[in-house]
């Protein structure tokens, strides 16, 4: 029962919901949504038996939503109980058998009126019906027309069972008001419903309903539009135009170059030409490059002339001017941003001996800014102005 629920609703979910705006006819048309109550007489045919005697009373609860004026669908569920019999070749222990029954099924239903009509609503409407679902049978017995309590007892079958049921018909809907109609309905429903091998042939039945339909859920019309009152013209104002002068800063930045120039020194012991990669001198330099353009950097060795020979000290200036230009190169300066030079005890750059077992970093660059020039330039503005 719940799968054969969960198919119905999403059948329901699946149908095109094409709604249609409410012409002016005076009545409501779709969508909305329906509760339907029944009541009536079915038939289930045996080929065995006398058919005129196997009429009971039945009746049914629904509920749906027309979609459009043509199209819609419901849940119908349908029930009571039913009877059928059966002769025996001999024709002695000729029979009835009676059950109960329920049939739920989703029923899609199609107005033939508004279908080939022009209309969104006819004062009677002719609704196709057609439905798939289910028939659950029980409580069945069966009576021997001359009462034999053998027969009762040798046909008897409790077992309750489910079968597929398959649903045609046709129902005549008479609008009464907004919220109520009244309907005839006829449908032909192809099922199984015996309840033993000797009932199988009770596959066809026929029920016969009369109701009543109650409507509800409608979409609020929209209201009619109000027509539109033209106000009395105003006066009309008078404008003049004039012509502003605005003057403002017209900035922009060209760019400045300026030179930058400096120099390190770094200091050796005796017989020392090892350039130390701490030195705060090589991490300057190396800052340097970095930030000017057009660098260039010239690297001298110096010895001092109190101690060695000329010789001696003209190898170890060139010792400290090379290992000082290695570090500068490994520390991430261009080669071909540096020149080397050595002067021995040449050249003594300092009066205090000592300090001339030195190595002398020169750099030069050009470091480009940006300079703010203002220029005054004005616009015109044209400024209208109410005069009247």
């Amino acid at each position: 029962m719940k799968k054969l629920l969960f198919m119905a609703l999403l059948f329901i979910c699946a149908t095109p919901v094409l709604a249609q705006e409410k012409e002016e006819t005076g009545h409501p048309t779709a969508p909305y949504n329906f509760i339907g109550l029944q009541g009536g007489v079915q038939n289930t045919f045996n080929s065995e038996f006398n058919n005129w005697k196997t009429f009971t009373p039945t009746a049914s609860f629904s509920i749906g939503r027309w979609f459009t004026p043509v199209v819609g669908a419901r849940l119908h569920l349908n029930g009571a109980w039913a009877k059928s019999g059966i002769n025996y070749p001999l024709g002695t222990e000729d029979g009835h058998y009676n059950y109960n029954y329920v049939t739920p099924t989703a029923d899609v239903l199609v107005n033939l009126c508004t279908l080939f009509g022009k209309k969104d609503w006819y004062p009677v409407n002719l609704v196709f019906v057609g439905g798939l679902g289910a028939n659950y049978a029980f409580e069945n017995y069966f009576r021997s027309e001359e009462k034999a309590l053998g027969s009762t007892m040798l046909y008897a079958d409790n077992d309750n069972r489910w079968g597929f049921n398959g649903k045609v018909g046709l129902m005549l809907d008479i609008p009464i008001c907004k919220w109520l109609s009244f309907n005839l309905e006829g449908d032909l429903n192809a099922r199984y419903v015996g309840k033993h091998e000797v009932f199988n042939d009770d596959i066809l039945q026929f029920v016969g309903q009369a109701g009543l339909t109650f409507k509800f859920g409608y979409k609020k019309a929209k209201p009619a539009p109000v027509a539109d009152v033209e106000p009395e013209p105003e006066p009309q104002p008078v404008y003049r135009t004039r012509i502003d002068t605005i003057w403002y800063d017209d900035v922009q930045y060209k760019d400045k170059f300026a030179g930058q120039k400096t120099e390190w020194k770094v200091y050796y012991g005796l017989a020392g030409s090892d350039f130390p990669d701490s030195a705060k001198e090589l991490k300057e330099a190396c800052e340097f490059a970095k930030k000017y353009e057009g660098v260039k950097m010239n690297v001298v060795g110096y010895a001092d002339k109190g101690t060695g020979t000329p010789s001696v000290n003209m190898k170890y200036s060139k010792l400290r001017a090379e290992k000082a230009v290695k570090a500068m190169k490994d520390a991430g300066i261009d080669g071909s941003l540096i020149s080397m030079d050595y002067k021995g005890d040449t050249v003594q750059p300092f009066a205090d001996n000592d300090k001339n077992r030195v190595v002398i970093i020169t750099a030069e660059g050009t470091e480009k800014t940006k300079e703010k020039v203002v220029n005054k330039k004005f616009r015109t503005k044209e400024v209208r102005e109410r005069i009247q």
